[in-house]
């Protein structure tokens, strides 16, 4: 499947990023934005096969995932997460109703969603658009949509699916598993903040 990119944002990912690209060369063209770490994820990333774009400074998962977004030439882009959680034989499920033109978004819904508060901006979110996990870190898009997207938010939970509805892209959805890893605390935290933004775009939903 060398007409998609997946484009996978990692900061301080030493140890792991590895794994996930050996995982995914195989099959995929791989694009890891290294977030202006202090590690050797960028090395680690490209030895294991991928081509790997470098932010000089720490700015953050949104501008990772754009500058990824920008630098892919396929049609079709999967964004993943660098910590290991998904399963590299999902990237397929997820970019194939793209790439026979019947979808411009596809989220991997998880079975679970651990944390109360990415619940509740699920939650919210389904007022506007029926979807079960808008907050996956497994996603596939048509790239011209992922190129127009601001998301000028804290995270993509709820807000990419809100602001991808608004500019008119059909959404579906596939069932995914996810594997058992360790996520920071501080994650959850920005959900506080994120929930300010998931109200605005409510609005112009």
């Amino acid at each position: 499947m060398r007409d998609v990119t997946v484009v996978v944002p990692a900061h301080n990912e030493a140890g792991r990023i590895g794994v996930v690209v050996d995982e995914l060369v195989g099959d995929h063209e791989v694009l890891v934005v290294d977030d202006g770490s202090t590690d050797g994820t960028a090395s680690e990333a490209r030895d294991a096969g991928a081509t790997v774009v470098e932010q000089p400074t720490n700015r953050g998962y949104i501008a990772a995932l754009k500058r990824g977004f920008r630098e892919a030439e396929t049609g079709v882009v999967v964004t993943y997460d660098a910590d290991g959680e998904h399963r590299p034989e999902d990237v397929r499920r997820v970019a194939e109703p793209i790439e026979t033109h019947d979808l411009d978004l596809v989220l991997g819904a998880r079975s679970h969603i651990p944390r109360p508060s990415e619940r509740l901006l699920n939650r919210l979110t389904r007022l506007k658009v029926p979807v079960s996990d808008s907050g996956t870190g497994l996603r596939a898009l048509r790239r011209e949509l992922a190129v127009d997207l601001e998301l000028d938010t804290v995270c993509t939970c709820g807000t990419l699916v809100l602001e991808a509805t608004a500019n008119g892209a059909r959404i579906g959805e596939v069932p995914i598993e996810t594997r058992e890893i360790d996520k920071p605390r501080s994650i959850a935290w920005g959900h506080a903040r994120q929930l300010l933004y998931v109200l605005r775009y409510l609005r112009r939903v």
